[in-house]
């Protein structure tokens, strides 16, 4: 089975803003976005796997009209610090994830291992259907989560 894996495109939220599960809309441009890569994604694919969230939706249905929504496919839940900046989030808080973000979870949210742990559920069912091409359009942190799973590197280098 070939997989191929694309993030959302831009948003409109500022930079610096942890936005993680709120579903915020895409920036204008994202037609011109997708464009930029499409070509590279086949036409015949299989199926199309998307996070349920608006700005992977909106990207998974520039594809097809038939697609799977999946929850393990979300970002991380930032619990309290979502819509937040960075910098808004008083240290004393942040440096314990900053420090373990694997196994600290986020106030009211998750780690890095439970994201990566709903993903790797999500692949071991994706390895058992009869696919030949499919596309998963998802958010950062559960790429990188894939990469760790299919690379096989320590979560703690997954960044």
């Amino acid at each position: 089975m070939e997989v191929f894996v694309s993030r959302h495109t831009r948003v409109e939220v500022s930079s610096g803003v942890c936005y993680g599960q709120t579903d915020v809309s895409l920036c204008e441009s994202y037609l011109e976005e997708i464009e930029n890569f499409k070509h590279r994604v086949p036409t015949n694919l299989d199926c199309v796997f998307s996070s349920p969230l608006q700005r992977c939706l909106q990207v998974a249905k520039t594809f097809t009209d038939h697609t799977i929504t999946d929850n393990r496919l979300m970002e991380m839940n930032f619990g309290l610090w979502e819509m937040k900046t960075w910098n808004e989030i008083p240290l004393i808080d942040i440096q314990p994830w900053f420090d373990d973000f694997v196994y600290t979870k986020t106030p009211n949210g998750e780690n890095f291992e439970m994201l990566f742990l709903r993903v790797h559920d999500f692949l071991n069912e994706l390895r058992k259907l009869k696919h030949e091409k499919v596309l998963i359009v998802t958010h950062a942190g559960v790429i990188r989560a894939i990469w760790s799973y299919l690379l096989e590197i320590p979560l703690e280098n997954a960044f």
